[in-house]
């Protein structure tokens, strides 16, 4: 675009640019498109620009969410572990020889979020 000409929205560019913010394109790239720099992109197409990314948050998670309760364990899994700060832990076990006794057992509690009790 020619330095000095002033960028003027439309229903046709704004719907670009939140298409094009929905499917993840980068801002650099949708102004390319639009023929401004990425500033000019964004003092304009703010409100597209986030409304893009949000609906095509809401639709993957949707998806996410029906998959899960659908019986898919691993959108199941992925869900808790986002969703719920569920995660994973390992125990490690000593084994003694035989006849040893056991020293002492120290047991660590931990909430969902994340807090030692």
């Amino acid at each position: 675009m020619a330095q000095g000409k002033e960028h003027i929205p439309d229903d046709k560019t704004r719907l670009l640019v939140k298409s094009l913010s929905a499917v993840g394109i980068r801002y650099v790239d949708i102004a390319h498109k639009l023929g401004i720099n990425d500033e000019t992109l964004r003092k304009h197409y703010k409100q597209e620009l986030e409304d893009g990314r949000i609906d095509a948050n809401a639709s993957i998670g949707n998806t996410l969410f029906q998959q899960a309760k659908n019986g898919n364990t691993s959108a199941a899994i992925f869900w808790l572990k986002t969703r719920a700060n569920w995660k994973e832990t390992t125990v490690t076990e000593h084994a003694l020889g035989e006849g040893q006794d056991v020293k002492g057992i120290n047991i660590l509690l931990v909430e969902a979020d994340g807090n030692k009790t």
